[in-house]
């Protein structure tokens, strides 16, 4: 079918030579996140019973590796300039932006899907499994994620950014969708029984969630989550 949601004109969008000190600064806390969300079994635990000492010395190691990274312009947003001014020129992907972006790929999807995993076996069996849910089911996702980005088979890891244009609305798309359902989730895990009614609940409410806010993407309803039809430069995030 074809795409009758809101799309951008790349002549229209304004070219920026350079970052901002504050620009690359704001983007440093954001892949933070995204890899210190890696070792997926030490994050559930932290959700789970708090912060511990392997949290903390994760921490650390991420501050200072993505530190460097970001002061040196290897973090994608955190360059001295932009790197894609053309969304549909064949450009090689730096290594970098298919590894951090890789790494974002796992961060979105490991996470929802064994919540959901975790949510399903929780209505339909009536006993919660989320546990051992990530401390068997994570490892195999994580690396299949990974693998699927190192064959370039994810949106914004391939070997060219020709695709840009649409890939970066699937991959925000996606981003929007899983961090409001998964905080919807968390919310109503702090706030209702533990019960199989409240399970019930939790299980509609996250795929509501996912779902409402997909098709808002799809729509280009959501930031940079419209298509950029061919034309004149652009700047990709």
């Amino acid at each position: 079918m074809p795409y009758t949601g809101r799309v951008e004109l790349a002549g229209e969008r304004k070219l920026r030579s350079s970052n901002t000190r504050l620009y690359r600064a704001a983007h440093w806390p954001l892949w933070i996140w995204v890899f210190f969300l890696a070792p997926g079994p030490l994050t559930f635990s932290l959700f789970a019973s708090g912060l511990h000492r392997g949290n903390l010395l994760w921490l650390a190691l991420v501050l200072a590796a993505t530190g460097v990274a970001a002061l040196r312009g290897s973090l994608p947003g955190a360059e001295p300039r932009p790197y894609i001014l053309r969304f549909d020129e064949d450009k090689p992907n730096p290594l970098y932006r298919r590894v951090c972006y890789t790494f974002a790929w796992n961060a979105v999807l490991s996470f929802a899907l064994l919540n959901l995993s975790g949510l399903l076996v929780a209505v339909l069996s009536g006993v919660w499994y989320l546990k051992q849910i990530y401390e068997y089911g994570y490892a195999p996702l994580c690396l299949l994620i990974l693998l699927l980005g190192a064959l370039g088979k994810l949106p914004r890891v391939g070997t060219s950014t020709k695709g840009e244009g649409t890939e970066r609305r699937y991959f925000y798309g996606s981003v929007w969708a899983v961090t409001l359902a998964q905080a919807v989730l968390l919310v109503l895990w702090k706030l209702l029984p533990r019960s199989h009614a409240a399970d019930t609940v939790k299980l509609l409410v996250f795929v509501a969630v996912l779902a409402l806010v997909a098709l808002a993407a799809q729509r280009g309803l959501l930031p940079r989550t419209r298509p950029i039809l061919p034309g004149e430069s652009m700047v990709a995030d």
